[in-house]
């Protein structure tokens, strides 16, 4: 079933890929050259970044209701608990350009060590020191 304009024609579905690689942009300034990028790499699972570029970026980062900054805490919460090192890397720099400062990102570690347990809160603090040593 479409949604119709009052025109009668199909209106048009929200460019997802578009909204996830402006939202991509602004939240890794200088990582993503300009105009359309291919995120394949002929490898094995080679679609996965463009799914999460279209699913994630595109269809959760970019909607209304929370800010970026709100976003990234509720992200690092979620990532300090599923212990997902790789993935808190870079969403540790997307926070500090979504403007939480070093203190703050602390505090987001230390405050998940008593709901995620001490040994993901390590492992946070050591994706935490590579991504802002970059």
């Amino acid at each position: 079933m479409s949604t119709e304009d009052t025109e009668g024609t199909a209106a048009a579905e929200p460019d997802l890929r578009a909204a996830g690689l402006e939202t991509m942009r602004k939240l890794l300034p200088g990582v993503f050259p300009d105009g359309n990028i291919d995120l394949r790499d002929g490898e094995f699972g080679e679609d996965l970044l463009e799914i999460g570029l279209t699913s994630v970026f595109g269809g959760l980062w970019a909607r209304d209701g929370l800010g970026h900054r709100d976003r990234s805490l509720v992200t690092l919460g979620i990532l300090i608990a599923l212990g997902a090192e790789t993935e808190l890397r870079a969403h540790f720099r997307i926070a500090r350009s979504n403007g939480l400062s070093e203190d703050e990102l602390a505090e987001v570690i230390y405050h998940a060590s008593g709901y995620a347990g001490f040994p993901r809160a390590v492992a946070a603090r050591t994706a935490a020191r590579a991504a802002l040593a970059e």
